[in-house]
């Protein structure tokens, strides 16, 4: 096969359909740069996962003077029934279970309350009183908070047991929510890109066709009849996704390790997350541009 022939019809067949060629870039560029986002969405989720729920606690709320639920009639949980509460937390039941725990008092939760929503109305109203007093516990292993929870729950004093991941939990199910809207997107649009590649193609060789029937009654070879608009594809295929690699790293660089990265506390995705994703991006933009290419040119490969 003569190389140089073949790139030169290539580049006819992109002269030729320049208009369409571009709006297979941009198709390409935009759909790749959600499946981009999306993947690394799902890389953030995982890294907030792993840092988050070894540090969530379960929180062992004491009853207070105007606690409503049926384990605290009596009131405000009394000493006793807190020394009780940190005797269970110690016994060899729970010991292995539990790294660390401290106690917090009324007036250090309100502290805590009152620099957390400072500047809110809440903060003027709020009591210690009000606030519960509370055994804030890490555990060894943050998926056995069953075992804690099943152990605190019933005993005098306690209001209730909470184990924080469950507030994670309803975080994550919406950033996976949108994780999963990103992707369907970039399938629709993926889809699109494919018919719009296909299309090109076939209008590329329906202006050809009688040059198309030449090559094929002199004997020229289905590869070297395909390969022109294959490349024509997969050239406009790589554009859009070297672009969207560039649009993902760009994304990267100045806003998420810019502006979050600065403005909140927990670690973000980074370049080498993103010079993760990028060549999975270039792969799938190529394959998808050489295959509807190549389907798109197989009803003119018979005279």
């Amino acid at each position: 096969m003569r190389i140089g022939l073949v790139l030169s019809e290539a580049a006819s067949g992109l002269r030729r359909n320049a208009s369409m060629v571009v709006s297979v870039v941009l198709v390409t560029f935009i759909s790749l740069t959600f499946v981009g986002t999306a993947a690394l969405l799902q890389l953030q989720i995982g890294q907030m996962k792993n840092y988050w729920y070894d540090r969530a606690q379960v929180a062992v709320y004491l009853c207070t003077a105007v606690s409503t639920t049926a384990g605290c009639t009596d009131g405000e949980a009394t000493d006793e029934q807190q020394a009780a509460i940190q005797q269970q937390l110690e016994s060899e039941t729970l010991a292995p279970f539990i790294d660390e725990f401290y106690f917090e008092d009324h007036e250090q939760a309100y502290e805590n309350f009152q620099e957390q929503f400072a500047g809110t109305p809440a903060a003027d109203y709020v009591t210690p009183e009000v606030l519960n007093e509370t055994f804030w516990v890490n555990l060894v292993e943050p998926s056995q908070s069953a075992v804690l929870v099943e152990s605190l729950a019933g005993m005098a004093g306690v209001e209730q047991v909470v184990d924080q991941r469950s507030y994670l939990d309803q975080i994550f199910d919406v950033l996976n929510a949108a994780s999963y809207t990103a992707i369907a997107i970039a399938s629709i649009m993926l889809v699109a890109a494919a018919l719009l590649i296909a299309t090109t193609i076939r209008l590329s060789a329906f202006s050809r066709r009688r040059e198309l029937g030449i090559m094929r009654l002199v004997g020229a070879s289905n590869r070297f009849i395909q390969t022109p608009f294959i490349l024509e594809g997969v050239f406009a295929g790589l554009i859009g996704s070297l672009l969207a690699g560039g649009a993902v790293v760009a994304v990267v660089e100045f806003f998420v390790q810019g502006y979050l990265a600065d403005n909140l506390s927990f670690t973000f995705v980074d370049l080498t997350d993103a010079l993760i994703v990028v060549p999975l991006l270039i792969l799938v933009g190529v394959l998808l541009a050489a295959v509807s290419a190549g389907v798109a040119i197989t009803r003119y490969l018979k005279v």
